[in-house]
Formats: C-alpha cells, sequence, structure tokens
C-alpha cells in the first residue's frame, strides 16, 4: 500500500482560485470540502491565522471532483460495510467527475 508524505497544503489563494474556478460561492465549497457550512469554509480562506486544510479533507473533495458518481458510491458502499451511517443527499450545485 502505498502512503502520501510530506503533504503541505494549499494556501488560501489556491483555494480561492479553485473557487472562483468551479463557480461556487462558499456554500458550495464547504458541501464540495464536507464542511457544515460556508462560515467552516472561510476558517481555512481568510482570517489572521486560517486554518491549513487537512489532506483527508483535500482528497475527498479532489475525490469528489475527480471520480465518476459510480466509483463515488462505491466508496460510500464501502464505509457503510465498515459501519458508518449517513445520508447521501443532492445539493444545488452538480459536481462533474
Amino acid at each position: 500500500m502505498k502512503i502520501i508524505e510530506n503533504y503541505t497544503a494549499p494556501t488560501t489563494d489556491d483555494l480561492a482560485n479553485l473557487r472562483k474556478a468551479l463557480g461556487f460561492q462558499g456554500e458550495d465549497m464547504a458541501h464540495l470540502a464536507g464542511v457544515s457550512g460556508s462560515s467552516q469554509w472561510r476558517k481555512y480562506t481568510g482570517g489572521a491565522e486560517p486554518r491549513k486544510m487537512s489532506l483527508h479533507m483535500l482528497f475527498y473533495a479532489a475525490a469528489r471532483l475527480t471520480l465518476p458518481e459510480q466509483e463515488i458510491l462505491q466508496v460510500l458502499e464501502k464505509m457503510r460495510e465498515i459501519g458508518a451511517t449517513f445520508d447521501y443527499n443532492e445539493t444545488s450545485k452538480k459536481i462533474e467527475g
């Protein structure tokens, strides 16, 4: 199994550029990254000491931007097999994989 090492989080500018390229608002980015709302998303993109995005959060967002829906569903099914419970619902924005 390969592992990711020496991770450096994207900068606030990197995240702002991604948001702009996607045409998303803060709430859309929060959905993409799996955080509770735009106020949580802003903690990664501004303020005196913005949070660094974890590798796990970035991996989740990148997977959602890259993988086709069927592969996302396979991962979610594996999560349920492992024991997780969750709802998987539509948002206002479609993410093309």
